[in-house]
């Protein structure tokens, strides 16, 4: 079963996606923990010690907006 708040965040992801791609990055919703929304960095974004900070700022706050049950806007950095 989809989540309630999926809808809410893929539209912030929808919005924020081209100032991503035009660095070359990306973002995909990965589920929720308890009140955690857990987000994907992809591209040039991911294992960019500054991506976390600029895409917290664009789309954290914009998420918390839309949906205020949630606590916590996680990324996950699959660079090793």
């Amino acid at each position: 079963m989809e989540h309630p708040w999926r809808e809410h965040v893929e539209a912030v992801l929808d919005e924020i996606r081209p100032a991503l791609e035009m660095h070359g990055g990306g973002a995909t919703f990965l589920g929720v923990s308890g009140k955690k929304v857990l987000l994907k960095l992809s591209g040039s974004c991911n294992g960019c010690p500054m991506s976390a900070m600029t895409f917290g700022i664009m789309a954290e706050d914009m998420i918390r907006e839309r949906v205020p049950e949630v606590e916590q806007v996680v990324y996950e950095d699959t660079a090793a």
